[in-house]
């Protein structure tokens, strides 16, 4: 009986889960390309790549440590380390592991060297302060490939049947010892072909990018405070990693 009530109540909870991430997908379809920039803080370096994007996502939060440690702390950071973003990119990764594939290199990987591993080009950069890289891609096909553009091509690129895709980590200085780290992803499309295929990908995509974001912020607050002593926080410098 209790094994019975416990499956029960399990099934109750998948199919909730499912009803829920339903609904997700469909307000994200139908809220796809209605961004509003000037709603969030302006950006320049960003402004200069994808101006007018279809996808605008900003996520920030206040931390306890200088900007430049801040800033050296998420650049470092090893995305893959919570088990939750383990999981999503391993389901994101299944089909590559059925060719045989390897679904990521083994050992940790700072978020900005793996991007760059995975295609991605710096387009700005404005040292301990933020960076903008970018890449054009099609995210809708099973071996997603992405192609990095020299910065002065960046905004132009409209070559038919691709996305492009920006996205920023930066740490601005509220005080010697304080500052508010901020991740932004941008998207914009090349025509109305690759607009319908995107906006099919990130309706239910969306979900587990957006989660990811939530869970590396407060990975990066508690990393940058853990390494901002009192002597760090009066210079202003990051600690050498180990």
């Amino acid at each position: 009986m209790k094994a019975t009530r416990l499956l029960g109540y399990g099934a109750a909870a998948t199919g909730t889960g499912i009803v829920a991430y339903g609904v997700y997908a469909a307000v994200a379809w139908a809220h796809y390309g209605h961004t509003r920039p000037d709603r969030r803080p302006r950006d320049e370096l960003l402004d200069r790549f994808i101006p007018n994007p279809e996808v605008d996502e900003y996520h920030q939060l206040t931390v306890d440590a200088p900007a430049p440690i801040t800033y050296a702390v998420a650049k470092a950071m090893d995305l893959q380390a919570p088990l939750i973003v383990k999981a999503i990119f391993w389901l994101r990764a299944v089909p590559a592991m059925l060719r045989g594939q390897s679904s990521r290199p083994q050992g940790p990987r700072g978020l900005l060297e793996e991007t760059l591993a995975l295609g991605f080009g710096v387009l700005a950069e404005i040292p301990d302060r933020e960076i903008v890289v970018g890449a054009y891609t099609q995210p809708w096909h099973q071996q997603v490939t992405f192609q990095p553009l020299p910065p002065q091509e960046f905004a132009a690129f409209d070559e038919p049947g691709y996305v492009k895709i920006v996205w920023t980590l930066a740490a601005e200085s509220l005080a010697p010892d304080r500052s508010r780290f901020v991740t932004r992803t941008r998207v914009v499309t090349t025509d109305p072909e690759a607009r319908r295929r995107f906006r099919r990908y990130w309706a239910p995509m969306s979900a587990g990018i957006i989660l990811i974001r939530y869970v590396s912020l407060p990975m990066v607050k508690r990393e940058a405070e853990r390494q901002a002593t009192p002597e760090q926080q009066t210079a202003g410098v990051p600690t050498a990693s180990h």
